[in-house]
């Protein structure tokens, strides 16, 4: 049976969470080089490679919202997460589809 993820959000609709002030828990699990090439602001970076050492620097108890470049590895995030305990959103589409812009840090 395929691993169903309980919630998605589309990044326009985040987009627009975001506008509106919504105070979000924004997680990428994209590679350091990824991250550079800029990232959503206030999002948090743990590559999906350290996800399972790192996930203790998450509060399981805050939904959060999970994004990559595709849409693919935050699905993969989400499932490992959720397996956790974790509640978790996956931004479906990914950075391809994310139309705000980017910070470089």
């Amino acid at each position: 049976m395929a691993f169903q993820i309980p919630k998605a959000v589309t990044p326009q609709a985040l987009s627009e969470q975001m506008k509106q002030g919504k105070s979000l828990n924004l997680l990428d699990v994209r590679e350091a080089a990824e991250w550079l090439e800029g990232h959503v602001e206030g999002a948090r970076h743990i590559p999906l490679s350290q996800l399972m050492e790192r996930c203790g620097e998450l509060d399981p108890a805050q939904e959060v919202i999970i994004m990559c470049r595709s849409g693919s590895r935050s699905g993969l995030a989400c499932e490992l997460l959720h397996e956790k305990g974790y509640k978790v959103v996956n931004m479906t589409g990914g950075l391809n589809a994310w139309t705000s812009r980017l910070v470089r840090d």
